[in-house]
């Protein structure tokens, strides 16, 4: 049993409980020609499995440092066009649901109804699992990382 702290115990807790985004839903958006950066931000919370793949469009944000960094991050999306902002890590379950949560809070806090903080259901991995039509909007992909 470890008594290592976990990273995110350093932060508060989340209240919040964003609602999730299916792959097949985010897929959509990109087919009607939503753009990332301008229409939504999607962000990849990976730190030390970053690899295989990122979904075309994504920031790198690892979840281990970006608590300090939302309220820079909401300023720059608030000032944007982008009315989403997409979390996801692995199979987002853990650091991109948190940090979905982080941001909705901070987005509550400012009473801005305007973005919306939205988890990506299955992560990376489930965008990967899913096929092609899917892995083709991958930068990066590398299938043998998948089929571990």
């Amino acid at each position: 049993m470890s008594t290592e702290t976990p990273w995110h115990a350093a932060f508060p807790a989340p209240k919040s409980t964003p609602p999730s985004l299916s792959r097949e839903e985010l897929l959509g958006w990109i087919r009607e020609g939503k753009q990332a950066g301008k229409d939504y931000v999607l962000v990849d919370v990976r730190r030390n499995d970053y690899e295989g793949g990122t979904i075309r469009g994504s920031l790198n944000l690892p979840a281990q440092s970006l608590y300090p960094t939302i309220p820079t991050l909401y300023s720059l999306i608030s000032n944007s066009s982008a009315q989403y902002v997409v979390w996801y890590c692995g199979s987002s379950t853990g650091r991109g649901t948190r940090t979905a949560a982080w941001f909705a809070d901070y987005l509550q806090e400012k009473q801005d109804p305007k973005v919306k903080s939205l988890i990506l259901a299955g992560g990376i991995k489930g965008w990967a699992a899913a096929g092609e039509e899917f892995t083709s909007l991958m930068d990066g992909y590398d299938a043998s990382v998948w089929s571990k």
